[in-house]
């Protein structure tokens, strides 16, 4: 009997040790501190040295970057339909197709956006994965390649 009551007695002692689920609150703050330190770190003026050798070299490196980096989430065709799930919770980006998207005509916003991400759940790309010519570029494409169709 006494082989049986020391492992149990262990057991029930170790279990609130365990790791559990996620803390949300945890979460949360280490997103709104990444995302605090994005919009510390940006800085427009990177922008003004990217050049491409035309605007169809933009627009094609700009959908080889949307593919790759934002299509999950944004859909194929730009219209926030996808449903992607993260963290149990599914995101419903804006669709770039809005004639009230608030970035229709601001090529400015819509790279702050994509360096700094969201509290919505859109990363910030420009600390993680993409640097400014490629920043750049998925911005042109989303204007004219998805705005302009």
């Amino acid at each position: 009997m006494r082989w049986i009551a020391m492992p149990l007695a262990l057991a029930v002692t170790f279990s609130g040790c365990a790791p559990g689920e996620p803390d949300d609150e945890a979460a949360a703050d280490t997103a709104a501190a990444s995302m605090a330190m994005a919009q510390e770190a940006y800085d427009p003026t990177a922008f003004d040295t990217v050049t491409w050798e035309s605007e169809q070299a933009a627009l094609e490196r700009g959908e080889v970057v949307y593919r790759f980096s934002c299509q999950k989430c944004h859909g194929e065709r730009g219209v926030g339909d996808v449903g992607f799930v993260r963290g149990g919770d599914t995101l419903r980006p804006p669709s770039f197709r809005e004639p009230d998207w608030p970035y229709a005509a601001d090529k400015d916003g819509i790279r702050r956006q994509i360096f700094v991400g969201t509290a919505e759940g859109m990363p910030h790309w420009g600390l993680t994965t993409l640097g400014p010519k490629d920043i750049d570029a998925v911005a042109t494409y989303i204007l004219s390649g998805f705005r302009n169709d």
